[in-house]
């Protein structure tokens, strides 16, 4: 069984009343900014790193190190996004919980009240790193069960272009074929809310309500799983897809929220 044994503190091994949300992942990098990270990085002799050929295997006996974690998700991110990209250590509780959901951690999703057999729903205000950390993601979890990143945006642009099918295609066609197996396309519906209700020969579509609906209905009978990014609290959600919307996201979804406070890095 694969642990994150380095990312749970000592004070998450005993059974204490502080609430979830005041607990923090300790490691040699907090307390520091983000420049002497990078100066530190540079300078330590690491361990074996972990990176997406090896997502499936352990670092070393004990299970996957937080320092690796780390140092392979900035080293990948900085292949993606440019040299800037670091991990703010404010953000190591969040990375903490879907580096868990990614290697299928079971005694650290327990403790975090993680279901691995529900997807992410990542919300938090505009430019905190959601749809950054969830395409990263992809380098910890096996191929098959990896993520293909939609915006809802563009999903809404070819509602207008292709109409209903496209809620089939991204439900009931939502399947990978090899041979004779099948398995159910995961998608991560990146910024949920951003898309607006659209008409298609005149008649008015909720596109995403109605793609979640049926989703939810192949997460139930086939186990397909969905992750979304969003900037919408629950109230908004309910307002913007209906209480019918909400209610099944509760069973769909892990909720892994950045503070409201959370700077917006673009900035």
């Amino acid at each position: 069984m694969k642990e994150l044994s380095k990312l749970i503190p000592e004070s998450l091994k005993e059974e204490t009343s502080t609430p979830e949300t005041t607990k923090t992942i300790p490691s040699r990098y907090n307390g520091k900014n983000v420049a002497e990270i990078e100066k530190e990085e540079k300078t330590t002799p690491k361990g074996k790193e972990i990176n997406s050929s090896e997502s499936g295997k352990k670092s070393n006996a004990k299970g996957y190190d937080f320092h690796e974690c780390v140092t392979s998700l900035n080293k990948k991110g900085k292949e993606q996004f440019g040299d800037h990209f670091i991990i703010n250590p404010a953000d190591y509780e969040i990375v903490f919980k879907l580096l868990v959901f990614a290697i299928k951690d079971t005694a650290s999703a327990a403790r975090f009240n993680i279901n691995l057999s529900k997807g992410i729903l990542l919300s938090g205000p505009v430019g905190c790193g959601k749809t950054t950390l969830m395409s990263l993601l992809n380098n910890f979890i096996h191929q098959p069960n990896r993520h293909v990143m939609k915006s809802s945006r563009e999903v809404s642009f070819e509602f207008i272009q292709d109409g209903y099918e496209v809620i089939h295609k991204y439900s009931r066609n939502s399947f990978n074929r090899k041979g004779e197996n099948t398995w159910p396309r995961i998608y991560c519906f990146d910024d949920l809310g951003t898309e607006n209700s659209l008409k298609y020969y005149g008649n008015e579509c909720n596109v995403m309500a109605e793609i979640l609906l049926s989703r939810y209905d192949l997460f139930v009978q086939k186990k397909m799983l969905t992750h979304i990014t969003t900037n919408l609290s629950a109230s908004e959600i309910e307002d913007m897809y209906g209480n019918r919307v909400r209610s099944r996201m509760r069973e769909m979804f892990n909720l892994v929220s950045f503070d409201k406070n959370t700077n917006d890095k673009r900035s």
